[in-house]
């Protein structure tokens, strides 16, 4: 059940909203948990069992480590409890890529292949399983008491707004919302407006461009380098507003129940970058990759510049395997990892020097290559729509004929780069404001009201809805 679909909007959402706000305020977390569970057998009905047993065990396992003052029983609980999480991960996700990759050696090696029966991904296991390792070490770290109740623990995790896609939302962050937190019309009248926003994001502009770079990415052998760019740059926008557009949904739905969740996007085409780039893109990932894996490396404190770069190096192969099990994501995570090298060792010094005229662009271009590895699984296809692009095989397009998807990568690049500007800034700081003066709240409810009958009319006539983060 996507939040851009019809079942979402005019029947899960509403029913849920307002049983919420009918209840007792101590009724209110199983409510939102038992509609979470139904949220998840919806759209995975095979799984919820062992997303529930694998998260309570979590949480009596947590419960040891909190109460025991022997730090040997402490380490093995957390030990236990990071060897389920990340076991169901591994099984669920990895061991289809790990038996076709075996599979693939024996083949040419002429041996034959491991007989296997493909497992089925469970929708959002990688969000839920990282902030399942949250609780954990955070427990342990002494960060945060561990909650009282095993259903708050379990709607920390199964929280339908986050459940599929984020933001991931580490346990100290959050942890007192769950047993606390403000529920007034003002957070209802943001969340709303927040959501809408996402929603329009999804709807009006990723959902567009998604369309035209599937028809490109889906034809490689015959596209021409013009139809190579604008298949490239269509997808560029495509998975960013896709994605923010889902985060900023998440965000408000939150709010309409109470919760402040962390922003996971600051404007990343803007960065002058790769380093800037992963400081504003999927901002929780990020930092959780920095502070439960980097960090506990050695981060910046390692004794040799060697160790640095293999720890980064270590770091994105892992963030692009944490996107899919494929060979195309660890070769991504590679590409960044590389640029991040050498930004450390020589690049990063250069980018300042040519100021920010020079640097975005470069940055873009830089990001919108490694987005080609990104959506494409196989090698060759890789270097064959880079062979597109810089064949330079250009062939005329009219406006009549592509007039919506140049409209459309206008509105996106505007909205992409606007915050370079002083006033794009401030426009932004008014939209996403935690009040709104008198004036712009009504403002704000005009707009927002025409974009969601906007976004209800192009659902209602396009079969083009996917989100690209729900494999991940």
């Amino acid at each position: 059940m996507v939040f851009s679909s019809f079942i979402f909007l005019f029947y899960f959402l509403p029913i849920v909203v307002i049983g919420y706000y009918l209840l007792n305020k101590k009724l209110k977390n199983v409510f939102l948990l038992l509609s979470s569970i139904f949220f998840y057998i919806w759209g995975a009905p095979n799984f919820i069992g062992i997303l529930i047993t694998t998260t309570v065990i979590d949480y009596y396992l947590v419960k040891i480590i909190h109460t025991t003052p022997h730090k040997q029983i402490k380490r093995i609980a957390l030990s236990v409890s990071l060897i389920i999480s990340i076991g169901i991960l591994s099984y669920f996700k990895y061991a289809n890529f790990f038996i076709e990759s075996l599979n693939s050696l024996l083949n040419h090696a002429g041996i034959d292949k491991v007989e296997w029966t493909s497992v089925a991904l469970p929708i959002g296991i990688s969000f839920f399983t990282f902030q399942k390792i949250t609780y954990g070490i955070d427990v342990y770290r002494g960060v945060h008491k561990p909650l009282k109740r095993v259903w708050d623990y379990l709607l920390y995790i199964i929280m339908f707004p986050q459940l599929v896609a984020g933001p991931i939302i580490r346990f100290n962050t959050i942890a007192d919302q769950i047993e606390y937190r403000d529920e007034n019309i003002d957070n209802i009248y943001l969340g709303l407006i927040r959501f809408i926003i996402g929603l329009a994001k999804k709807v009006l502009i990723a959902n567009v461009l998604g369309a035209y770079a599937s028809s490109a990415f889906g034809a490689i052998d015959t596209i021409s380098s013009t139809e190579a760019w604008l298949g490239i740059i269509c997808y560029t926008f495509q998975i960013y507003f896709d994605f923010a557009g889902y985060s900023d949904m998440a965000i408000g739905l939150g709010r309409i129940f109470g919760f402040k969740f962390p922003e996971n996007f600051n404007n990343p085409y803007i960065s002058g970058s790769i380093t800037e780039f992963w400081r504003r893109w999927h901002i929780t990932l990020g930092a959780w990759l920095k502070d439960y894996l980097y960090i506990p490396l050695g981060g910046n404190q390692v004794k040799t510049k060697k160790r640095l770069y293999l720890n980064l190096w270590v770091v994105f192969l892992i963030s692009g395997l944490w996107h899919g099990a494929s060979w195309n994501f660890v070769l991504w995570g590679a590409f960044h990892g590389f640029f991040l090298v050498i930004e450390k060792i020589f690049l990063l010094k250069l980018l300042k020097k040519a100021g920010k005229t020079i640097a975005i662009p470069i940055t873009f271009l830089i990001t919108m290559m490694g987005w080609v590895i990104f959506k494409i699984e196989d090698f060759s296809n890789i270097f064959l729509f880079y062979k597109k692009l810089f064949m330079f095989n250009f062939t005329p397009i009219t406006f009549i004929d592509n007039s919506k998807i140049i409209i459309t990568i206008i509105i996106a690049s505007v909205f992409s780069f606007i915050t370079l500007f002083h006033f794009g800034k401030k426009l932004e700081q008014i939209i996403f404001a935690d009040s709104y003066s008198y004036p712009t709240k009504w403002i704000m409810f005009i707009i927002s009201f025409l974009l969601l009958i906007i976004c209800i009319g192009s659902l209602a006539v396009s079969n083009f809805n996917p989100f690209i983060y729900f494999r991940f």
